[in-house]
């Protein structure tokens, strides 16, 4: 099986580094040719293989759906009731998560489209235009990961800065095809004097900022009739050892 991703050919590059420029991020719809973005859309809709991403005590924790399963219901709500206390007044995620190896030679992009994808993300075509619309040369690589929302998810305030990790630009590739604003899973930028501004998850658009800068995603409501999806990373100017 192989996996061949394009970008919309009616992208204008120069165009698209005039708002970058303006404000530090952009979002730029219909980032993929419509098929491509189709066929990530519904890998990731059909995949079962998801860990639910939590953190605690600085360490990330990655917990399948069978450890899930052995979970009792008071051990759900224990677990829960951690997460959002901790969430009070500090860093706290809980989403889920299909992990692509850092190292291109862990990657099979022939068999795992979110590895092809990775892949095409490091590709010339998208360094290239990547580098015109945000003035960042430097960078030489891209991670990944897929991530779901479901009700009830969020990702408090951080800005991404962490030593040793030569991150530039943060992206998210957003593969929700319908969505209210209404329903949470907003990307906010956290501005100065309690200011702040949000991007609505869209289908086929590529969001990126350059870091550091503080944001978060906001909680998806109970009453949110999908799942949030997207595959996020960040563009980094240095090859994972």
């Amino acid at each position: 099986m192989s996996f061949a991703f394009m970008l919309n050919s009616a992208l204008d590059a120069l165009a698209l580094s005039k708002t970058f420029s303006a404000g530090g991020h952009i979002s730029i719809p219909d980032f993929l040719d419509r098929d491509c973005a189709i066929e990530l859309h519904e890998a990731l809709s059909t995949r079962q293989d998801w860990a639910w991403a939590i953190n605690a005590g600085g360490h990330v924790y990655d917990l399948g759906r069978e450890a899930r399963d052995a979970m009792t219901a008071e051990q759900r709500i224990e677990l829960d009731n951690r997460i959002n206390l901790a969430a009070r007044d500090g860093f706290q995620f809980r989403f889920s998560s299909l992990r692509v190896p850092d190292p291109v030679s862990e990657r099979e992009p022939d068999r795992d489209i979110l590895h092809a994808f990775a892949e095409f993300m490091r590709s010339d075509p998208v360094l290239d235009l990547i580098r015109t619309v945000t003035g960042k040369t430097a960078i030489l690589f891209a991670d990944a990961q897929g991530t779901a929302y479901h009700p009830g998810d969020f990702l408090t305030g951080h800005d991404d800065d962490i030593e040793g990790k030569n991150r530039e630009l943060a992206y998210v590739m957003g593969l929700t095809p319908e969505w209210r604003v209404e329903w949470g899973g907003l990307l906010l930028f956290h501005e100065k004097e309690g200011r702040i501004s949000g991007l609505v998850p869209r289908f086929n658009c590529l969001n990126m900022f350059a870091l550091p800068v503080l944001h978060s995603v906001s909680q998806v409501a109970p009453f949110a009739g999908g799942v949030r999806y997207a595959v996020t990373g960040w563009m980094r100017t240095a090859m994972p050892a």
